[in-house]
């Protein structure tokens, strides 16, 4: 059976520390810490003392002043898993934990995870050709010297680094190594530590090279195990749940993130709040549990994007310079079909095609799939068709030669709605207002991935109003969008009443109309 050394690097809260030392220690693992030498050496006492009757508990035999980038992290780091291996032989993977991290799942739960898969978990992708450094310095971290710590002294970081640029002071990376990257919190085995430490007093030009590159915990490690590991052996994530938001910074959870967090696929999370006591007692309880039951639904990431999105206004279909004067022609007439269940509008311009022979494109914006004409590759994909939607729209209105052309769109695309009634062309939209049970929303949350099949109820709880509400903005921005012709039907309205506002959108009698609306099933999930 698996046995975890955690190597925990701290730099504050060492009540916190011990309770966490204590916690991870009692199911029989154990941990090796390093508390950062820029630390009160009080606050180290405290530790030491309070844990020096622990036998599952070590300490990295020299601590280091750490800083944010430097080689100062990787150094400690390596002091603390020098420790772990010399403390505790039986050991058979280690852990990279910060005092932020909390256990998200059972000690039993993690154990069985680790033996059923002989592998490595360190996320490890190609320095040069991964996306996963998204702005700033790449190349440029390695192939120049960086001896200054970017956050405390910037000016001389930046003239350093300039001055090498200007000089064309670039040096060669080790030739035998593959560059990659990934996140600092690994789990990793106990041969595949010593390898990498086998390496590290073998190859000393390795550590060399990476005590002047920028941000070597997110290269070093990720680097030397793919070079002493065969690719089969790793896996290329890491089991820390952890979230950035769209400034970089990591997302921070708090007391009503409990459910959310055992639900994920991950065996912790960075990073707890300080003030989260309750979520911090409820995971502290955790680790020692016996017989817990996890169900694993692994829809944070997507439910986090989906609920701190809420409320911006999109500009991702702002206007090309060539498109500003383009028209689809000020003889034609655009319809456009808006509901959020798409089944429903596909039913309702499927009647208004047979009965009215115009012709029908279903969610041309929102589905790749949709049926179309090849078009020189304008329809190819949903980017290339939302990117010349005026181009595409008249390119439709020739390929099928028509003057009158219907087509779907979700409530969401209001900016493609604003742009066609900005047109030269007639434009009219009839939105369909449709009833959402419960369970249709709960349908909903799952094929967009913010809840799985294994959700809990309390989630979906407190998820549900806020898709509700979601649902009802999308439709609000339309009403006061102020579109000239704007048309609506709905569910809870009978077929006499939804065929006046139909009848007036397709310029067809109401007689017309009513057959149209009285179709069966119309509204039916």
């Amino acid at each position: 059976m698996s046995k975890i050394a955690f190597i925990l690097l701290s730099h504050k809260d060492p009540a916190g520390i011990i309770r966490q030392a204590e916690r991870l220690t009692a199911a029989g693992d154990c941990m090796a810490i390093h508390f950062d030498a820029r630390s009160r050496s009080s606050d180290f006492a405290m530790i030491k003392s309070a844990l020096a009757g622990n036998p599952n508990v070590t300490f990295a035999k020299r601590r280091v002043k750490c800083g944010w980038g430097e080689w100062s992290l990787v150094q400690a780091t390596l002091n603390a898993v020098q420790a772990a291996i010399t403390a505790f032989p039986s050991a058979t993977h280690f852990y990279m934990l910060s005092g932020d991290c909390m256990a998200i799942k059972s000690a039993e739960y993690a154990h069985r995870f680790l033996d059923a898969d002989d592998a490595d978990y360190i996320e490890s992708f190609d320095f040069f050709q991964s996306d996963w450094i998204k702005t700033g310095m790449k190349g440029d971290r390695l192939v120049y010297r960086h001896w200054f710590n970017e956050r405390l002294h910037k000016k001389l970081f930046y003239q350093s680094y300039n001055l090498q640029k200007r000089m064309g002071w670039k040096r060669a990376i080790p030739a035998d190594l593959q560059m990659m990257i990934g996140s600092q919190w690994w789990c990793l085995r106990r041969r595949t530590i010593e390898a990498v430490l086998d390496l590290v007093a073998q190859r000393r030009d390795v550590t060399r090279f990476f005590r002047t590159t920028w941000i070597p915990d997110e290269t070093f490690f990720q680097t030397l195990v793919r070079h002493v590991v065969p690719d089969r052996e790793i896996r290329s994530r890491t089991l820390t749940f952890l979230m950035f938001s769209d400034y970089g910074m990591p997302v921070t959870f708090y007391n009503d993130h409990f459910d959310l967090l055992l639900s994920q696929d991950f065996l912790f999370a960075r990073k707890i709040s300080p003030e989260a006591r309750k979520l911090k007692s409820q995971l502290g309880e955790l680790y020692a549990s016996e017989g817990k039951q996890f169900q694993i639904s692994n829809e944070g990431r997507g439910l986090y994007k989906f609920l701190t999105g809420r409320g911006r206004e999109g500009r991702r279909f702002a206007r090309r310079f060539w498109e500003t004067e383009a028209s689809l022609g000020r003889e034609r007439e655009l319809l456009i079909v808006v509901c959020k269940k798409w089944h429903v509008a596909k039913r309702l311009v499927d009647r208004i095609g047979k009965a009215t022979g115009i012709p029908v494109i279903e969610y041309l914006f929102d589905e790749e799939g949709t049926p179309l004409p090849d078009l020189g590759g304008i329809q190819s994909t949903l980017e290339k068709r939302t990117r010349h939607r005026r181009a595409l729209m008249r390119m439709l209105f020739d390929y099928l030669d028509t003057d009158r052309l219907i087509v779907c769109m979700d409530p969401s695309d209001i900016d493609l709605m604003r742009d066609f009634c900005g047109d030269r062309a007639k434009t009219k939209i009839l939105e369909i207002d449709c009833l959402f049970s419960d369970e249709y929303l709960i349908g909903h949350a799952k094929r967009v991935g913010l809840a799985g099949e294994h959700t809990s109820p309390e989630t979906l709880a407190r998820l549900l109003p806020t898709i509700r509400y979601d649902l009802r903005f999308e439709s609000d921005r339309i009403q006061d969008a102020g579109f000239p012709a704007l048309y609506r039907v709905s569910e809870s309205a009978g077929p006499t009443e939804n065929a006046v506002p139909l009848a007036m959108f397709l310029s067809i009698s109401e007689e017309a109309a009513h057959e149209i609306a009285a179709a069966d099933h119309l509204f039916a999930d």
